[in-house]
């Protein structure tokens, strides 16, 4: 399932594939969020020009909204939305995560109110591993207890418990109900940033040996340091021979981190969401369009890029767009920002397998301003 092409000499990066149902998939491998079965302002055909084999859509969304039984009877995800790719579905924990008003967590799953409209809804671990299944995910998430920063160690380690109690019961679901079909269920770690939680939930989650193993409870509000560190120390744990997937980052710096730690896949909303607010990705940092600067510059988002804004349009003219609230802006600062994305983690990948990661991190950080850049 899970092939090692290369290895960095300097760090733990490494290139390789993952063959799943729908393809295989090579990695380093940024996924687009296609949260309700597609990326926004974005189409199926764009996204397999650009050669995407993998996006990530969300359970939590999709059960509320079109619903298990109209994805069934279309014949699963993939028919229903006509993508050719493959799927990884999220559980919808981190969805559940941020409506901490409106949920309540138990040993038997989670009780929550729809944010369309206030209905109230019940799912287990297995009701998770259910609908994905019927989904036709490629991969599948577990439900998990995300938690946010600063707090107590006794509320972490009830997460984690939890977490440890719904991997079981989804790994039996899975094994009853998916494991024909498919999709790879991979676990997840918690564990919060507290050193000691973080090696148990790992060593919790890899006593399942599941397909492959996902990093969660990071990026969700700490600081720098603290994703870096607490990155670090739990892929220390991580077993070389399976795909390692660190959930929700997608910005340059953290990207690069992360694969010098040996990850293998990531997903974020970051690229498409700041694209449709008119903002663009650079080698020298973000571009935010809409400024009135741009307002006369004739060139190109980045000479070089090969995407269809920066082929066909002037920045100028992609700024016209924001400022008159024409659709076509935000369609092609998402495709802009996704060309922007493969091409980095293509290079990414070259230069590990040219044994010369380390010196292409430091370059690329050298001329990358994090945030929007003036020129």
């Amino acid at each position: 399932m899970f092939e090692i092409f290369s290895r960095d000499n300097s760090s733990h990066a490494r290139t390789g594939r993952i063959h799943l149902s729908h393809g295989p998939v090579d990695t380093p491998v940024f996924m687009p969020v296609g949260t309700n079965g597609t990326v926004k302002a974005v189409h199926h055909r764009d996204l397999e020009e650009l050669g995407t084999g993998l996006i990530l859509a969300n359970t939590y969304h999709l059960y509320l909204r079109p619903g298990i039984e109209i994805i069934r009877k279309a014949g699963g995800l993939h028919a229903f939305t006509n993508w050719k790719g493959n799927y990884l579905t999220d559980s919808g924990g981190y969805q559940v995560f941020s409506l901490a008003p409106f949920r309540k967590i138990t040993d038997d799953g989670i009780k929550f109110r729809s944010h369309i409209d206030g209905s109230y809804h019940v799912l287990s671990p297995e009701d998770v591993v259910e609908l994905q299944c019927a989904f036709g995910s490629d991969i599948m998430m577990p439900l998990d207890v995300c938690t946010p920063p600063g707090i107590t160690y006794r509320k972490a380690l009830d997460a984690l418990i939890t977490t440890r109690a719904w991997a079981e019961r989804s790994k039996r679901a899975w094994a009853e109900k998916g494991s024909d079909t498919g999709g790879l269920l991979f676990g997840i770690i918690q564990g919060n940033f507290f050193e000691d939680l973080r090696k148990r939930s790992a060593e919790d989650i890899l006593a399942l040996d599941l397909p492959g193993i996902a990093l969660g409870g990071l990026s969700v509000g700490e600081s720098t340091s603290e994703f870096i560190h607490y990155l670090a120390y739990t892929s220390r744990f991580l077993p070389e021979d399976k795909p390692r997937y660190v959930m929700g980052i997608g910005t340059p710096e953290y990207i690069l981190e992360a694969v010098e730690n040996g990850i293998d896949l990531f997903d974020c909303v970051f690229p498409t969401r700041i694209a449709r607010n008119g903002s663009v990705f650079t080698r020298r940092g973000i571009l935010p369009l809409k400024k009135i600067r741009f307002a006369s510059q004739m060139e190109p988002i980045e000479p070089d890029c090969p995407c269809p804004a920066c082929r066909h349009y002037t920045r100028a003219y992609l700024r016209h767009l924001f400022k008159c609230g024409e659709i076509l802006g935000p369609m092609l600062a998402s495709l802009h920002n996704l060309y922007f994305m493969d091409r980095f983690l293509h290079d990414i990948r070259s230069a590990i397998r040219e044994g010369t990661f380390a010196s292409f991190k430091k370059s690329f950080l050298d001329g990358y301003a994090p945030g929007e850049k003036d020129s």
